[in-house]
């Protein structure tokens, strides 16, 4: 067991782990990890973010969160962004968006989405920042939901034989998928109690990466690595900025 968590660990973020043997199927069974990775994640960037509150401007302290979110995941999702970004948003043949996002340089589309991804995450967290209590609950959630969108995700078609669409899908059955959401669900249900637009911001983040699935599919035929770092970032993107609500209401 504590195998496949060192290997979701691994796969999912550049933080140290021990060394470890990884059957050949080990990315399958450590994909029930995910949304405990993301939660992993939210507490290092929710302690980070409310210390560096305390120190720098709201603006500060959300480019270096967002720098630090980077890092600590490598900008795996970022890379797929710019992917999807040059291979799903210009008109073209199926087999010619593949081609475009197997290509290590990036278009006008792909720098695009990855501007616009991380001026939104950026400019979200400057507006979370000015509140503080509303810091912590949205840094928590936004990493978890991601992470179990892409268990989501894998039970789809890949778009192409080999690659991450195909080696990570399908994960887990209806079950499964519904046991891994129970960690979320729950801290969602108790940090609403008192941050009520992160229910809203979930249900949104939600819908976003439905819609980036939805799109891939059209475009694609299915999924690929490439998609799974965009369903992350959008969600993400997303989500911190539905909770940004609270700012006016507040």
């Amino acid at each position: 067991m504590m195998h496949t968590f060192w290997a979701a660990v691994g796969f999912l973020t550049t933080l140290p782990v021990p060394r470890h043997d990884l059957l050949p199927d080990g990315l399958h069974r450590a994909a029930r990890w995910f949304p405990t990775i993301g939660l992993l994640l939210g507490v290092i960037l929710a302690g980070s973010a409310w210390a560096l509150a305390w120190l720098f401007p709201p603006t500060v302290t959300a480019v270096l969160v967002v720098g630090l979110w980077a890092g600590l995941t490598g900008a795996l999702h970022l890379d797929g962004v710019a992917d999807c970004g040059d291979g799903l948003l210009p008109p073209l043949a199926r087999t010619r968006r593949l081609e475009i996002m197997r290509d290590p340089r990036l278009g006008a589309f792909g720098v695009t989405a990855l501007v616009l991804i991380l001026l939104l995450k950026t400019a979200a967290l400057a507006a979370l920042a000015l509140m503080r209590p509303a810091l912590a609950p949205a840094l928590l959630l936004a990493p978890i939901w991601a992470r179990w969108l892409i268990l989501l995700a894998a039970r789809l078609p890949a778009a192409r034989a080999e690659g991450m669409g195909a080696s990570l899908g399908p994960t887990l059955s209806n079950r499964q998928l519904a046991f891994a959401a129970l960690l979320p669900v729950v801290l969602t249900a108790v940090m609403g109690i008192g941050h009520w637009p992160v229910i809203l911001a979930t249900g949104a983040a939600i819908l976003a990466g439905l819609g980036v699935l939805h799109l891939a599919q059209q475009r694609l035929g299915g999924v690929t690595g490439d998609v799974f770092g965009a369903v992350v970032e959008v969600s993400e993107a997303v989500f911190l900025c539905v909770a940004c609500l609270r700012v006016a209401s507040g």
